[in-house]
């Protein structure tokens, strides 16, 4: 969540080389936290988080960006005390009155509207052209010398809609090794954090054995030099995120099944989105190439929030 504010203040800042940007981590005492927005106030804040407002006679910053539940009372204070000083933008779905905000990035998935409402594809990221090419280097001894195809494979894990139990990942890493090995390709894979050590244990039992790194979370984060290395990205259909950074790479990208636990009308808009838009297919077992123009959601969004301040990009 933190890489969508990032992400799109970083995106603000290329268009405005002098910009600065600030970060502020905050979350709300036990007690509080589930309080309705409207009854937080700061105090009720755990003594862990950032200050968030100015004081001491600080100037209030040009722009407010925040993502999720725990920000949406901190924005509404801010626009308030700020004077209208502060463009503030909350991104995701508020799910609260989105005439409160100066804007809102939301997913076009989410599918709300408003006048204060901009709909992207996805959700606002860092992955950038020149990030992947930044982060390569680092990497460089370790997935150059790969063998082409390269598969980067972004393994996501249980949430409220989708599961990966172990026979399904079993199943998922035995697909993706037959592909692999019918193009001689190579292998760059990534879980996350939510991903279950049996489904962890499975993949990694049957995918060690392709040329490639299976990142077991030690050292520092390949994520973005596999992005750079890839010439095919695999993502499972659980990751709203995953699956709108690989799309901005302009590299095929291919959507894992899982196990669905309920209905996820979300995630089906999304995919149905990225393969509108010519970027993602669902994974069947082959790596044929394609190609369209890469997403660059984050910058549209970025340039949408200039336009409303009345500035102009560089």
């Amino acid at each position: 969540m933190e890489n969508q504010a990032l992400g799109l203040a970083e995106a603000l800042r290329r268009l405005s080389p002098s910009a600065q940007i600030s970060v502020r981590r905050v979350k709300w005492r036990k007690a509080f936290d589930r309080l309705p927005s409207a009854l937080k106030a700061p105090w009720m804040l755990d003594p862990s988080s950032d200050p968030v407002f100015p004081a001491g006679g600080e100037p209030w910053p040009d722009v407010w960006i925040a993502t999720g539940r725990a920000a949406l009372p901190l924005s509404l204070m801010a626009k308030r005390r700020s004077g209208g000083r502060t463009f503030v933008v909350q991104t995701q779905d508020p799910r609260w009155r989105t005439g409160d905000f100066d804007l809102v990035v939301a997913p076009r998935h989410d599918a709300i509207e408003g006048a204060n409402v901009l709909s992207i594809t996805g959700s606002p990221h860092r992955v950038t052209p020149a990030r992947l090419a930044e982060a390569a280097p680092a990497f460089a001894d370790r997935l150059e010398p790969l063998p082409r195809p390269r598969l980067a494979v972004l393994v996501g894990g249980r949430s409220r809609a989708h599961d990966l139990p172990e026979a399904h990942a079993a199943e998922m890493a035995e697909r993706i090794a037959a592909a692999v090995e019918a193009v001689g390709g190579s292998l760059m894979l990534t879980f996350s954090r939510r991903t279950p050590e049996a489904a962890k244990a499975a993949m990694t039992a049957r995918l060690s054995r392709l040329p490639g790194w299976i990142w077991d979370g030690t050292g520092d984060n390949p994520y973005f030099a596999f992005l750079h290395y890839a010439d095919h990205v695999l993502v499972t259909e659980d990751s709203a995120n995953m699956a709108a950074e690989a799309a901005s790479t302009g590299k095929p990208v291919h959507i894992l099944p899982m196990v669905p636990l309920k209905k996820a009308d979300k995630f089906a808009r999304l995919h149905a989105d990225l393969r509108e838009r010519g970027a993602a297919r669902p994974f069947t077992g082959t790596l044929e190439p394609w190609s369209y123009a890469p997403l660059a959601e984050t910058e549209r969004a970025a340039r949408e929030i200039l336009a409303r301040m009345g500035r102009a990009a560089l």
